[in-house]
């Protein structure tokens, strides 16, 4: 959950999610690196009364700012690649859920459990509960097992949606006709809080997602209740 005056991503609570920051902190130490030689190639230009014109025009420096970017962009990109690879499809995982997006709520189906299904609409302010976030709590979490690895199959029955929880680095559009994949393993219990991150009408930033990662005994008895209701 953000905090104020937070600066950084929220904390990880997946495997991808970790990668992910590791990879947004090596990228931002090569711009910084960057930003730091171009600003400084600058100021020495400004500062300097006479620009020796051969330096400039010189081979060797032609042959530098067209080497360096090339190598900085396969710094950029073997990890870019290698993060892609972890979040391709999972090839067991231990279970599916389809989560469907309506203008404005989401529908959870737990397609390995027969009538496992439910709607999660936003808890109104006026029926929030003490330690309840406003805007982003919801009257049903879809709970899953921790350690786990969850298979997403995102639609959505109106408008374009996209479910989307940031700290289980989670972001997947919700298409209309089209059934999009995503996975992601919580890598520890809590309760973790996302929102539609897709332009969806009026009461776009009123649908919320709530993932509740909890042990596998507990999320066998919360099936069986919600099963028996």
């Amino acid at each position: 959950l953000a905090y104020p005056a937070q600066l950084g991503f929220q904390d990880a609570a997946s495997p991808v999610m970790e990668e992910l920051l590791h990879f947004h902190d090596h990228a931002l130490m090569i711009i910084f690196l960057i930003s730091t030689a171009v600003l400084y190639i600058i100021l020495m230009m400004i500062c300097t009364t006479q620009t020796d014109k051969y330096i400039l025009d010189s081979q060797e420096v032609e042959i530098i700012w067209t080497v360096l970017p090339a190598i900085i962009l396969i710094l950029i990109a073997l990890p870019s690649l290698r993060i892609l690879y972890l979040m391709d499809e999972v090839n067991d995982p231990h279970l599916t859920i389809k989560a469907l997006g309506h203008q404005w709520y989401w529908t959870y189906e737990y397609t390995d459990y027969e009538g496992l299904e439910f709607d999660s609409y936003m808890v109104h302010t006026e029926d929030l509960l003490p330690g309840h976030f406003r805007l982003l709590d919801t009257d049903f979490r879809m709970v899953v097992p921790a350690e786990s690895p969850i298979r997403m199959l995102i639609s959505a029955e109106d408008v374009l949606h996209s479910w989307a929880v940031p700290s289980l680095g989670v972001k997947m559009d919700a298409v209309p006709g089209r059934l999009n994949q995503a996975t992601f393993i919580a890598s520890r219990l809590g309760i973790f809080y996302g929102q539609c991150s897709e332009i969806c009408g009026a009461n776009h930033s009123f649908m919320p997602i709530v993932v509740e990662a909890t042990p596998l005994e507990n999320f066998e008895d919360w099936t069986m209740t919600m099963l028996s209701e």
